[in-house]
């Protein structure tokens, strides 16, 4: 850096920009390209944070060579505690820190030092001539999961290396800018949960303030619950340990087609699936509901075939629709609330789909529900009877999909 001034300016657009929310992409970018413009001869930069996600461990951003060919990346990665990405890992220079206590490692090849890591040799071919790697821990209290650190690595390709007066102007820039990191991440972590856990549009109605105990909509939705067909006779002649991915194959299917056609996954009980569909003509969530059902349909066909061709036990879905009002939002104790839905529109959808057994069908609807579909939708269904559902006042005509539309 060429001032104290330069530092400063840096240092208050580091802070300005973590307080407004910016995402560590853009951090990073802009980092490195303030840095560059104030004589810090970056022309590489990674940073390496774990993250709480049941997919991926971690996210690596990537800020690329200062002669802007490249953009920069963030990339989410998966696990690392198997296979190749566990023996990458092994071979890192971050690892090496890890293990040994070390906070810094710096390798000036510009001198003759040793690219004794993978990761170096690739930097060294890439032309970067002096190379800083640094672990910034967090204390216990900081901890979420596994993100306990922040990896960063920063390379210039200037003949001679970093100066001293780099190297200082990177240990005093980087707490702010990491922490500005750390604070983007732990954002992203906690609309990952609440979608996660609750569904992608409860976790963003929470995520925007809704949560306080008793505030509710009042809604008009279609409601969609389906369960797997004799689950329990295969949950009580399978092993216990082939529950687990079984249910997650199954919901994955279910998922997988209700996120892909709009709808909102709400709950997931044993292996029941309770999900709604929004939207202000109705019968354009009613048209989203069936999309939904076959594609349902085609996940579970293929997944059977998998299963079966490895010797796993198959099974189908049972699928009830409705449309109908309902409260949708908070509800519980002070300390322990649940964002859902309830209304007797709740336990009807589930009493129908309850009812695919007696009928002998995998899809049955509502009267409402066919009600509510657009007029070329309703010439669809073919009626299956009247049936008298559990804990509901009065008996229903259920519909069925003409198996020729199906």
């Amino acid at each position: 850096m060429e001032t104290t001034a330069s530092l400063a300016e840096l240092s208050a657009w580091i802070s300005e920009a973590g307080l407004v929310g910016t995402g560590e992409g853009a951090l990073l970018e802009g980092f490195c390209r303030r840095a560059r413009e104030a004589g810090l001869p970056l022309d590489r930069a990674l940073v390496i944070i774990d993250t709480l996600h049941p997919v991926h461990e971690g996210i690596a951003i990537r800020c690329p060579a200062r002669d802007g060919s490249e953009r920069v990346e963030v990339i989410e990665y998966g696990r690392t505690n198997e296979g190749e990405p566990a023996e990458q890992w092994r071979r890192s220079p971050f690892y090496h820190l890890l293990q040994t206590g070390e906070r810094v490692l710096r390798r000036r090849f510009w001198r003759g030092e040793p690219a004794d890591f993978p990761a170096l040799e690739e930097a060294r071919q890439l032309g970067i001539t002096d190379c800083v790697l640094l672990i910034h821990h967090f204390a216990a209290e900081g901890i979420v999961g596994e993100m306990d650190c922040v990896y960063s690595s920063w390379g210039t390709d200037a003949p001679e290396g970093f100066a001293d007066k780099h190297i200082e102007a990177l240990h005093i820039l980087l707490p702010p800018l990491l922490l500005a990191i750390k604070c983007a991440a732990l954002a992203r972590i906690a609309g990952t949960l609440v979608t996660t856990y609750l569904g992608r549009d409860a976790g963003r109605r929470v995520l925007a303030g809704r949560i306080a105990r008793g505030v509710a909509d009042r809604i008009e939705t279609v409601l969609w619950f389906s369960d797997l067909r004799n689950y329990t006779q295969l949950a009580d002649s399978s092993p216990p340990a082939d529950i687990i991915p079984l249910l997650n194959d199954y919901a994955g299917a279910v998922i997988a087609g209700l996120h892909d056609s709009g709808g909102d996954v709400l709950k997931l009980i044993g292996d029941g699936t309770l999900a709604l569909f929004t939207a202000e003509d109705r019968s354009v969530a009613c048209a989203n509901a069936l999309v939904a059902a076959r594609r349902v349909r085609r996940h579970v066909a293929a997944l059977n075939a998998r299963r079966h061709t490895a010797g796993l036990p198959t099974t189908h879905v049972y699928l009830g629709l409705h449309a109908g009002e309902v409260f949708y939002g908070n509800i519980g104790s002070e300390d322990r609330l649940d964002f859902t839905v309830v209304g007797p529109a709740v336990n009807e959808v589930a009493r129908i789909a309850a009812m695919c057994r007696s009928a002998d069908q995998d899809l049955l609807v509502s009267r409402a529900f066919v009600n509510a579909s657009a007029p070329e939708d309703r010439a669809l269904f073919v009626s299956v009877g009247r049936y008298a559902l559990r804990g509901v006042g009065r008996a229903q005509e259920l519909f069925t999909l003409d198996p020729e539309q199906r």
